[in-house]
């Protein structure tokens, strides 16, 4: 693993994040997805800066493309993200699965 995906399933692994149930290095028909989690459909990819040439995000959007097709949400996060925004990246993945609970507003005091 990179770095980066080290990190991102230091916070995935073991239900740590609002309990999902992540698994890495998932095959999902021809391919082997970064991360996966089934319950949710959700499918976390990690990925470094040669996914920014041409012939990689060609690829990058034919894999989209399939896994899409069969149910699956996917989230992409560069590496640098990863790296520098842990705590928004989990948010990110959280909010996409649905667990996100909205912030609840301050109570306004009654004035009579």
């Amino acid at each position: 693993m990179t770095d980066a995906e080290l990190k991102l399933w230091n916070e995935l692994r073991a239900h740590r994040l609002m309990g999902m149930s992540f698994r890495r290095q998932v095959p999902i028909g021809p391919y082997i997805v970064d991360f996966a989690c089934s319950a949710h459909r959700l499918i976390v990819e990690v990925d470094g800066s040669q996914h920014g040439e041409s012939e990689h995000s060609r690829c990058d959007e034919e894999r989209s493309t399939f896994l899409a097709a069969s149910g699956w949400t996917i989230l992409r996060f560069w590496n640098d993200d990863v790296i520098r925004d842990i705590d928004n990246v989990c948010q990110h993945i959280v909010i996409v699965a649905g667990l996100a609970v909205a912030p609840t507003p301050p109570m306004q005091e009654l004035v009579i």
